[in-house]
């Protein structure tokens, strides 16, 4: 089975933020002690990370889940818990990563130490002592942790090469690339042997590159034909086009010229490579009448602008020659790519006056209801103990200054009508209750905590 994997699903999921600790202070000089719950920790983050020693994704494909750690519950004595640690997943340069469900590309991972935030941790929740004030002396409630950021991501991989070799089935691209390199591709006298890309490192003089054997390629390639897209995209990103072409092939309707003319079809169709430089390799010449052929045909190949050398990979003819062409090509391309920009970062501060939140009508079998969306509120819902009346108070009270009570008025919003907070994955749903009692009210004014009068 082949070890070289160029695409695959990826699940991460960023660790779980520590809940917040309920805790007071239980020491003899003090008899009724104040709050001490720690905070709970930051769930960890889940990166990818470019790495050149990394060359597939074959370490996805039977386990495409990746999750970093979670964070640690906070504890009494104001003891807060340990933030979960991030996991860094290496992946191959030229790794482009899809959002799996909408297509939309999120990131690409083009040099060596390129990080990418795939699943941010969830926020660890805050101990019962960040709640005490001057009103709310015995705070009994604190906050969940989050949940993690989860997402299906989907991975592709484009080779990061110099030179990308393309050609027919068989024109002996493999054979090629094992003699100049120290590649050992499977070889076979018959078409579609290599069944994934190659990579084979070159010297020439001083200068070292990068060759890429793409599986043979045919008429239709760029529609989905023979190996299709799964492989043109691999030239995506290669300086060099070397067109390898099989000078004695007896297929009929086949030679030099009309074999070099359909596969620059296909990457016409393809797109983005009409700016690559060419050069053209007559293979096979050890043949009496391929060598022939080569040179009736140089001619014609020269006169687009393009270098042409005959060669022949089973006796190492012409290679010398070839490999410091290609070197030539490589160094000017090289020198002329424009210098990497330093990052920048963009900030767009939302406007001071910015409600945070929405409040939208839905229409549904039974009647209507209310939709409330927010980056706070939801994340509200998500750290409230439903199970503590005291912390829905606290809930109720973030929301009536929020304003979001006020936007239910304003769009109709009855006592009993359904109010939903969130997406339909972790929506919570209620009745609402303008001004209701809950929590903290029963004790007393909201903010307040009768429990500590006259003490």
């Amino acid at each position: 089975m082949s070890q070289f994997v160029d695409e695959c699903q990826l699940n991460v999921r960023g660790g779980d933020g520590g809940a917040g600790c309920i805790s007071f202070r239980r020491e003899g000089p003090e008899a009724m002690g104040g709050p001490n719950g720690g905070d709970g920790g930051n769930g960890g983050d889940v990166w990818l990370v470019a790495d050149h020693n990394v060359s597939s994704l074959l370490a996805f494909r039977d386990h495409p889940h990746r999750r970093a750690a979670d964070g640690v519950h906070g504890k009494g004595k104001d003891m807060h818990g340990r933030r979960g640690e991030s996991l860094d997943i290496t992946v191959p340069m030229g790794t482009v990563v899809f959002d799996m469900y909408s297509g939309d590309v999120l990131a690409e991972l083009v040099n060596h130490g390129d990080r990418w935030l795939a699943a941010a941790g969830g926020r660890g929740g805050r101990g019962n002592a960040k709640f005490l004030s001057n009103k709310r002396r015995a705070p009994s409630f604190a906050e969940q942790g989050e949940h993690g950021e989860q997402r299906w991501l989907r991975l592709e991989l484009r080779l990061m090469a110099d030179v990308a070799l393309v050609g027919f089935p068989n024109a002996g691209k493999s054979t090629f690339i094992s003699v100049i390199s120290a590649a050992k591709p499977k070889i076979a006298d018959y078409p579609f042997t290599t069944l994934v890309p190659n990579l084979g490192v070159v010297e020439a003089g001083d200068t070292r590159f990068t060759v890429a054997d793409v599986p043979g390629l045919i008429e239709g390639a760029s529609d989905g034909r023979g190996l299709g897209h799964d492989f043109l995209r691999h030239v995506e990103r290669c300086a060099v086009i070397v067109h390898v072409v099989d000078c004695a092939t007896l297929e009929p309707g086949r030679d030099p010229v009309t074999d070099v003319d359909v596969i620059e079809r296909e990457l016409r169709a393809y797109g983005g490579l009409d700016d690559r430089p060419r050069l053209v390799a007559l293979n096979k010449i050890d043949v009496p009448d391929a060598r022939e052929l080569a040179e009736i045909v140089r001619g014609d190949l020269q006169a687009r602008g393009w270098p042409v050398v005959a060669v022949s990979a089973a006796t190492g003819a012409g290679l010398r020659a070839l490999r410091f062409a290609l070197a030539e090509i490589v160094l000017a391309a090289r020198a002329a790519a424009p210098a990497p920009e330093a990052t920048r970062l963009v900030l767009r501060p939302e406007p001071v006056d910015e409600a945070g939140f929405t409040v939208t009508r839905e229409d549904t079998p039974d009647g209507h209801r209310f939709r409330v969306r927010g980056t706070r509120p939801e994340r509200w819902v998500r750290q409230t103990d439903f199970s503590n009346d005291e912390a829905v108070g606290y809930l109720a009270d973030r929301l009536a200054r929020l304003g979001v009570e006020a936007a239910l008025q304003g769009q109709g919003a009855l006592e009993g009508d359904e109010v939903v907070i969130g997406g339909d994955d972790d929506a919570v749903v209620f009745d609402w209750e303008p001004m209701v009692t809950a929590g903290a009210e029963q004790l007393g004014p909201r903010g307040s905590d009768p429990r500590l009068e006259g003490r």
